[in-house]
Order: structure tokens, then C-alpha cells, then sequence
């Protein structure tokens, strides 16, 4: 069989680049799959006539672009779809199997990110009626209405959402979801490695009686990705530190980097400790450790080295298993460099005085094995004997955590900034401070995983308060 050949899609019409890259297994290096690169250029030009893509949209309404959305859940899920404009069908098997060898999720992982964008895409009416707080779609359709007695009104703040998406788990995918149910098309840089999701996804919107017209899928450079960025009204990118850090004032720019995501045991559940270890270790764990969700830090008001010491128990002896073994939670790199690296930063931070690696009496051999024919990281707990050492807010693109000691009144100072916090703990006092916290994006309280999320509660923006906004209006009688 072929090699497929991804075009771009502009305004979901297939155009074949002469400049293509390749898309490669993570293990042998070879081709799944050709992908065509565009300039900046194509992506300016397509962007000033973005409002053909707008009113295509505008002629189907809220409703009946819930219920699109929802059959292509079932298509994205189920069905063969188009790959590239040659002739190629994708199995949903296919697709499984083809992004578990670019990205080095196993199987098990990609089937459960799969399950995340199909329950998004088939509960779209609840999603949207979380972000909108219960507003009735027929004021979406006209722009205006009446709301408990009042009348409201809301306009879109952008003719398209500019992404600029990662390669490192499939679910990201999902946060751009309700955009064409509000009636907002998509202009896309995919990640390099995993151009296979948002691909299958506009194939399905598009077989569901989505109009084509909504969707630009462009694999391009630097130049292009930061076009997307600047010329669209509003825009997500994803990404490190230091790649989020350059969009942070900007209000047209919704960052979505590294999470820091943390579990907080409070003084009165301290003592109890041994009970939450199931719970920790599947929030540092799951996906591979890959989610900006994922828990990289452990506090605790005491007992942090025999914490550490029992996480780094159930998680040391982790090793890579095949790809589609259903007891796999370790990911290959897609590239190795970036395992090479992270193993390097580790080995380098744990020599700083005041850190522990507690996996390692658990882990037989190195950190950094090559396995099942790719690369891939064991997981690593440290214990840090206070927040000041380098260890104890990182973050890594697999299982990872600190576990560090401090007293609970000191709690909410000294984690910074927190995409999502459990705290385990039924002091009154301590929720208060908890819920009135402005470094917290999400608050989970109580023994939840920090991977636990709620479609209709975003742990990271408003998609709808995003694209809208209210106006004050006046309606003569």
C-alpha cells in the first residue's frame, strides 16, 4: 500500500504543496505518511477571505451544529474516513494504530483519548450550556434575546480561531470542539507528529454536513504558525514556558503551557496518607504523565520523605511494555532527544544538595532505556526538602512529581501558579482560602484525580466567553 499524502486544506478544499515533510515512526524511522508544508503566504492570503467560511457556518443553526457535532463523534469514533486526497480510507484501527507509532502512546492511551474527544463531541449541548451559563441557542442564531427577564445580547469577537497545536496527546483536541457549534471556523497549524487527529476530526465534521468551508488545516513554519496567532481575532497555542511566555499579555491569546498541577494534603488528612496513594499515582501517571493535568508536585504539611518513598515504590518499578498491551502507562518519545534531555536536566538537578531521587532503590537499571524499539523515560520521584530547589515545581513529558514539606498556612503561597489543585482535606477553613485562591485554576476538593475533568467546567478558559462577548442593548418598543 501507498504512503498517504495529508494536503493542507483551505477552506476544506485539499492543495497539494510542492514543499513536503515526513511524518515517522517513532521506532524504525519509517514513513506513515507525507504531509504538505505551506508559507506564511498561503495563510494570509486564505485569511482576508475568512468570512466565506463564516457565513457557511451562519447558515445552520446552533442546534443543528450540536447535532453535526455529535454524528461526527460517532464517524471520529467508528467509522473509515478520508486520509489525504488520494483515494486513502482511514479505519478507526488505523488511526489507532498510526498515531500510537508517531507520538509513542500505546495503545490503551490513544483508545482512551479517543473515548475523551467522542464524549465531548456527542455531550455538546451540555458543554455549551456550561460555558454559556444556560443560554438559549436562538439568541446564538440572532444574536439576541431575552434571559431571565432581561434582554442580552452577544457578538462574536473573532471571524476564526487560530490554532496552534501540539503533538504530545490526541485530547487537546477537544478544547477546539464548540467552536463550530458557535459558529467560529478554524484555522490550524496541527503538530508535527500528530497531524492525524485533527485531521480525522475535520474529515468527520465534514462527512457529518459540516461545510468544508470551516475548516483550514495548514502545516507550516514559524512564520505561518505565528500569523495564525496574530491575524486571527482569538487564538489558542500550546507549548513550553518559554514558547507561552510570549503571548502572555495577550488577550486575543489563550496560553495553554505547562500546568504545574498539584496535590495538596491538608493537616486535619495527613495522617491518613497511606489511603491516597491510589489517587496520586494515577494523577501523576495517567496519560503517560503527558497532560498539563497531570499532578508534578505532592505537598504536604509532613511525612513527605515516606510519601515519596511509597509513590517512588509503586511507580520505580515501572517499565515499558508493548504498544498494545492493555497494561501500558509509559510513552515512547517521538523524539528521542527530548527523553535524552529531560534525563540529563534530572540526573544535573538532582545533583543540587536537598533532593532525593525516590525511585531509584525501585528502578532495576536506568531512567533512560531504549525499549520496544523506541525511547523512553521510567518515572522519577523527588523528594525535595523544600519548594527552593529546582525539583520541586517542574514539570516533564512523563510521570513526574515532587514531593515536598510545607506547612499548610504556607500552602497557597509557595506553589505559584496552578492549572489544577486537589486538596485533600474537610477543614473549613483551609477550602475558604482554597476556593478564594487566585494562582488556582481548578479546584478539586477532596480525593479526585487531577486528571478528573468536567467538560462543562474548563480547567483552562471559556471557549464561548472566548469567541463572545455581551453588549448592552436597547430594543424600541
Amino acid at each position: 500500500m501507498s504512503i498517504p499524502h495529508i494536503s493542507c486544506l483551505r477552506f476544506g478544499e485539499s492543495y497539494r504543496s510542492y514543499n513536503e515533510s515526513e511524518v515517522k515512526d517513532y521506532r524504525d524511522g519509517s514513513v506513515k505518511a507525507t504531509l504538505s508544508q505551506v508559507n506564511a503566504g498561503i495563510v494570509r492570503r486564505d485569511l482576508r477571505e475568512i468570512n466565506k467560511a463564516r457565513d457557511a457556518l451562519n447558515n445552520f443553526s446552533t442546534r443543528e451544529l450540536i447535532n453535526i457535532s455529535a454524528k461526527a463523534g460517532e464517524l471520529f469514533l467508528n467509522n473509515s474516513l478520508p486520509l489525504g486526497d488520494d483515494g486513502h480510507m482511514q479505519s478507526a484501527r488505523d488511526y489507532l494504530e498510526t498515531l500510537s507509532s508517531t507520538s509513542g502512546l500505546p495503545h490503551v492511551m490513544v483508545q482512551r483519548n479517543m473515548d475523551k474527544i467522542h464524549y465531548a463531541l456527542t455531550h455538546l449541548e451540555l458543554i455549551l450550556n456550561g460555558l454559556t451559563r444556560g443560554i438559549d441557542f436562538s439568541i446564538l442564531d440572532q444574536g439576541y434575546g431575552e434571559q431571565a427577564g432581561a434582554p442580552v445580547c452577544f457578538y462574536p469577537t473573532t471571524d476564526a480561531l487560530g490554532l496552534v497545536m501540539p503533538s504530545n496527546s490526541p485530547a487537546v483536541n477537544s478544547l477546539w470542539l464548540p467552536s463550530i457549534a458557535l459558529k467560529i471556523p478554524v484555522i490550524m497549524k496541527p503538530g508535527r507528529e500528530e497531524p492525524w487527529t485533527p485531521y480525522r476530526l475535520m474529515q468527520a465534521f465534514i462527512t457529518a454536513g459540516c461545510p468544508k468551508e470551516a475548516f483550514g488545516f495548514y502545516p507550516t513554519d514559524h512564520e505561518g504558525a505565528g500569523d495564525i496567532l496574530k491575524l486571527c481575532g482569538r487564538a489558542l497555542i500550546f507549548g513550553d514556558k518559554s514558547t507561552t511566555d510570549l503571548y502572555a499579555g495577550d488577550p486575543g491569546v489563550q496560553v495553554h503551557g505547562p500546568g504545574f498541577s498539584k496535590i495538596l494534603i491538608g493537616e486535619d488528612e495527613i495522617e491518613n496518607w497511606e489511603d491516597y496513594i491510589d489517587v496520586m499515582v494515577s494523577s501523576i501517571s495517567d496519560n503517560g504523565g503527558r497532560s498539563c493535568v497531570n499532578a508534578s508536585a505532592v505537598i504536604v504539611p509532613k511525612y513527605a520523605r515516606e510519601i515519596a518513598d511509597a509513590l517512588g515504590k509503586r511507580l520505580g518499578p515501572l517499565k515499558p511494555l508493548p504498544v498494545d498491551d492493555p497494561n501500558a502507562v509509559l510513552s515512547g518519545f517521538a523524539n528521542p532527544k527530548m527523553g535524552e534531555w529531560i534525563d540529563q536536566t534530572l540526573e544535573a538537578d538532582f545533583a543540587e544538595k536537598g533532593a532525593i531521587d525516590a525511585t531509584a532503590p525501585y528502578r532495576d537499571g536506568t531512567r533512560l532505556v531504549q525499549a520496544e524499539g523506541g525511547t523512553y523515560l521510567r518515572p522519577t520521584i523527588a523528594y525535595c526538602k523544600s519548594m527552593s530547589h529546582v525539583l520541586s515545581n517542574r514539570e516533564f513529558l512523563c510521570p513526574y512529581a515532587s514531593v515536598v514539606e510545607v506547612p499548610q498556612n504556607q500552602m497557597l503561597r509557595s506553589i505559584g501558579p496552578t492549572l489544577v489543585v486537589t486538596a485533600i482535606t474537610g477543614d473549613e477553613s483551609f477550602k475558604n482560602q482554597l476556593l478564594a485562591a487566585s494562582n488556582v485554576e481548578r479546584l478539586n476538593i477532596g480525593a479526585i484525580s487531577t486528571m478528573k475533568i468536567s467538560w462543562d467546567q474548563p480547567h483552562e478558559g471559556n471557549m464561548f466567553e472566548f469567541l463572545y462577548k455581551r453588549r448592552s442593548i436597547g430594543m424600541a418598543a
